[in-house]
């Protein structure tokens, strides 16, 4: 096995954040000199059609003299956002476990141009049991 295939073995300490279908390793490593570097690797699901899947993963190197440059730019950036677009995850509406009543909805709809009364839209519909069908 080549030294670069020993050194990605060799985790001195290391984090994990599963985010959905991603999931991010955060591993402290070793050089060949023993000083230590950060990877990042992110890797993402993806189902194929006949239902196995398979994972992309994308990875960063992040060496010791880039650390104070790279936290200063990633905390700029992230304060942006949050302060740009608040802490709310717009995305996690549409995560399959979202539930509904986490967020208020107007009751008046707007469709073409009419407003359409969505207060009791549920009491309009007829209970069917497909039982009985």
């Amino acid at each position: 096995m080549s030294d670069h295939g020993m050194m990605e073995k060799e985790e001195i300490f290391s984090k994990v954040l599963r985010a959905g279908r991603r999931t991010y390793f955060f591993d402290v490593r070793a050089t060949k000199a023993e000083d230590y570097y950060l990877t990042i690797t992110e890797s993402k699901k993806f189902t194929n059609d006949d239902g196995s899947f398979h994972y992309k993963k994308h990875k960063i190197y992040l060496y010791k003299e880039d650390f104070t440059e790279f936290n200063e730019i990633l905390r700029e950036m992230t304060d942006y956002i949050i302060t740009e677009k608040g802490d709310e995850v717009i995305s996690e509406r549409h995560q399959k476990d979202f539930k509904k009543e986490d967020y208020s909805a107007p009751n008046d709809v707007t469709e073409g141009g009419e407003s359409i009364d969505t207060s009791d839209s549920a009491e309009k519909f007829t209970d069917i049991n497909f039982e009985d069908i």
